[in-house]
């Protein structure tokens, strides 16, 4: 069992930025109109915003506020999927014999984010990126909670999907629209997560997890549960 607080959260998705629009979503939950709308990240340099796909201007959007007055934040980035969007792309012109474009390679793979994430920010301190299967968020969590037991004041962790392209559709079917979820960890116990093992059947969800924890966070459920393969994650929020 592991101990920690949830000092601040963000969280984007399309048609969904304030912690209004979050509130109305989590008493009645539902995919927002699809977009191609992509959060604002005008605090970053016009020449590196250029670059950023919208995954990784997700990921900046909910951590940069949160990052806010520590000058050195350990970040754990949690990403299943990860840049599908352009992982794609780079597939597509291997088929058509076209060049490979060197930049479009680099910012593909899975820790280009926190790559750019140290660049921008200056930031020299421990950075961690996780593709964990269905329950990357648990693992995010482990990670960021040894970090803090570690003596770190802060830990950053952010999760983020985007919308996969049609042709992975058969093979990806939990991310129902883009989101991204930013959160700061701080040592203490208002939170308990612990694992069991069990072969108990996953609990039948529409949502990401993290997404059901937000929900969670943001109404009167002490308890969130979340079940993959034979392991069986406990979270209790303590009064």
């Amino acid at each position: 069992m592991i101990n920690f607080n949830i000092a601040q959260w963000r969280a984007w998705a399309p048609g969904l930025e304030s912690v209004d629009d979050w509130q109305a979503w989590s008493r009645q939950p539902g995919i927002p109109t699809p977009s191609d709308a992509a959060p604002d990240v005008s605090f970053l340099p016009a020449m590196q915003r250029r670059r950023l796909s919208r995954l990784a201007r997700m990921a900046f959007s909910v951590g940069w506020p949160l990052a806010e007055g520590h000058a050195q934040l350990p970040l754990v980035f949690i990403s299943r999927h990860g840049e599908t969007p352009r992982t794609f792309e780079i597939l597509c012109d291997l088929a058509a014999d076209q060049p490979l474009s060197p930049t479009q390679f680099s910012l593909s793979v899975h820790n280009a984010v926190i790559g750019l994430w140290s660049i921008l920010r200056g930031s020299t301190c421990e950075m961690t990126a996780l593709a964990a299967n269905g329950d990357g968020l648990e693992h995010g969590i482990l990670e960021a909670a040894a970090l803090l037991d570690e003596g770190a004041p802060a830990v950053l962790l952010v999760i983020a999907e985007e919308q996969p392209p049609e042709a992975y559709h058969r093979w990806i079917d939990d991310v129902p629209f883009p989101y991204a979820l930013g959160l700061l960890l701080t040592p203490g116990d208002e939170w308990q997560l612990s694992l069991e093992s069990g072969q108990d059947e996953p609990n039948p969800t529409q949502w990401p997890h993290a997404l059901d924890l937000l929900r969670t966070l943001l109404g009167q459920h002490p308890t969130c549960r979340h079940v993959w393969k034979n392991r069986v994650w406990n979270w209790q929020r303590r009064p």
